[in-house]
């Protein structure tokens, strides 16, 4: 099976680090967070990863090469430019069977075999790694009608809701709706996919998962990783 790896962004909003360093080259206790997604990966029996590459990408080539030390064949597909999330997946050759989509930068202890045993079971063309996450605003929340009027007042309300995970499987026919060197996020590609009478299924996972896209959560990631490391890598 094949896994492609979006690791072409600029990762904005962990700056300045990422000025000088690709997001999935950031450190997680001793390894990339990266290295720590192939590792699991390779453990879940996929054995070619493409990376999707652009900001920075000759880094990423220098540390992750052709994946030989991990027992992976990783090879690399070059954003000439941006092309969003999910626009990158056009460029890459060989997705001619069941593949993975990832971010390069996730923190999960979701067992990627029981996602893909999900998704050929259900029978959509997509799946969804989704997580449920719990929102709390730290304020008092007024409620107004069309004439000011106060109709209501919640003190710190909470909002659940059930948030992508940035890692998805997909079948090949998929990439019928992914136009060659056009810019397109997963979003609108998931919206034009249900637009079109496709089937997309969620594969609800309420265990561990980290976004590292903000400090805050790069810290907090680091830390649970250095107490849970059996959890993310039951082999080493």
């Amino acid at each position: 099976m094949r896994a492609v790896v979006l690791a072409g962004g600029k990762g904005t909003r962990l700056a300045p680090y990422t000025t000088i360093l690709p997001k999935p080259l950031m450190p997680i206790d001793d390894m990339p967070i990266l290295e720590v997604l192939l590792r699991q990966m390779k453990r879940a029996g996929i054995n070619h990863v493409v990376l999707t590459v652009g900001h920075l990408a000759s880094l990423l080539r220098a540390y992750f090469g052709d994946g030989a030390q991990w027992g992976l064949d990783i090879t690399y597909s070059y954003e000439q430019v941006p092309l969003g999330t999910a626009g990158p997946i056009a460029l890459v050759e060989g997705l001619d069977k069941t593949f993975l989509v990832t971010n390069g930068d996730v923190l999960t202890t979701l067992d990627i075999k029981k996602l893909v045993a999900f998704h050929k079971h259900k029978g959509g063309i997509a799946t969804i790694a989704a997580h449920p996450r719990q929102v709390k605003i730290d304020l008092g929340v007024i409620q107004c009608d069309g004439d000011e009027r106060v109709s209501g007042y919640i003190e710190k309300p909470t909002t659940d809701y059930t948030v992508s995970m940035g890692i998805y499987v997909f079948e090949p026919c998929v990439l019928e709706y992914i136009p060659a060197g056009q810019y397109l996020d997963f979003p609108d590609l998931i919206l034009k996919l249900i637009d079109r009478g496709e089937t997309v299924n969620g594969y609800t996972f309420d265990g561990y998962w980290m976004d590292l896209g903000r400090p805050d959560d790069y810290a907090q990631a680091n830390q649970d990783f250095c107490n849970m490391k059996k959890q993310f890598l039951p082999e080493d």
